[in-house]
């Protein structure tokens, strides 16, 4: 594996603004592929708490245990069949933890439907609502479903809370109206795709302060490691392709990332940086 090639002059570390690390995907456990990742020069992980109540508690256990991880709380689209008031209320609770920076990842697909589309929409609200309630920024899954996405987003006031539309995968148009909201766009391996020129348009056209990148791990691995399982050391590889797509360098693509981070997730995440 390549991602420790990272240049030695490098300074600021990246942010993993979205990765999954449950059991599930790293059976030897978390904190080895979060060694490696910090050894290709990343810094700080916002650790993504769905897959149900284990799973994002053991998100949380993560990020209570270690400095450099934040977690999040949420109800992944998928799951929205599994959206019980009693889960709900329990999240809820999870949130009022000072390292769970935000509520997600929530949000709409209609790619696969695994949860019927009108029970997405009733559980999508809710989790704004939490949001708003909690203070606390929105972590956006969106596929095939973007005018219902921006309704959502827009009825229901996230604008108030802002977030994070993640792995971002859809078109100039959307960008600027998630923007128009105060929504920062991460980027994740498919970037780095050949089928994705939309989506390297948008990186080359938004604003510097709302640009974010991911692995979106175990998913996604970036070229040059397709077919891999993706690890949050791969950010490394979006990082340089996102830096060419803004005529940038690494250590400037990584200076801008990673402020932004800062300013989205508070300053445990500058204070995760520093461990």
């Amino acid at each position: 594996m390549n991602t420790m090639s990272v240049e030695k002059t490098m300074t600021t570390k990246l942010v993993d603004t979205h990765c999954h690390l449950d059991p599930g995907y790293f059976p030897e456990g978390a904190d080895d592929a979060i060694e490696r990742a910090r050894s290709a020069g990343v810094g700080a992980f916002v650790c993504i708490g769905v897959g149900g109540l284990e799973a994002t508690q053991a998100a949380l256990e993560l990020a209570q245990r270690r400095r450099d991880v934040l977690a999040t709380c949420g109800i992944h689209p998928h799951e929205a069949g599994q959206a019980t008031p009693e889960l709900e209320a329990r999240l809820a609770e999870l949130l009022d933890d000072e390292r769970a920076v935000a509520v997600g990842e929530v949000g709409l697909d209609y790619h696969y439907k695994r949860s019927a589309p009108e029970l997405q929409r009733e559980v999508f609200r809710r989790a704004v609502g939490l949001a708003r309630a909690k203070r606390k920024p929105l972590v956006v899954h969106t596929r095939s479903a973007k005018a219902d996405t921006l309704e959502i987003l827009t009825s229901e006031q996230a604008r108030e809370v802002g977030g994070i539309i993640h792995c971002f995968s859809e078109d100039r148009e959307f960008a600027r109206s998630v923007l128009d909201l105060g929504f920062y766009l991460s980027f994740s391996g498919i970037v780095t795709f050949k089928s994705a020129e939309a989506i390297r348009d948008v990186v080359r056209f938004m604003p510097e302060d709302r640009l974010l990148v991911e692995t979106d791990s175990p998913f996604l691995a970036p070229v040059p490691l397709r077919g891999k399982k993706c690890e949050p050391a791969f950010v490394v590889h979006t990082a340089r392709c996102v830096a060419s797509l803004r005529n940038l360098d690494f250590e400037q693509i990584s200076a801008l990332t990673t402020a932004n981070a800062c300013r989205q997730f508070g300053p445990m995440l500058a204070a995760g940086l520093a461990v």
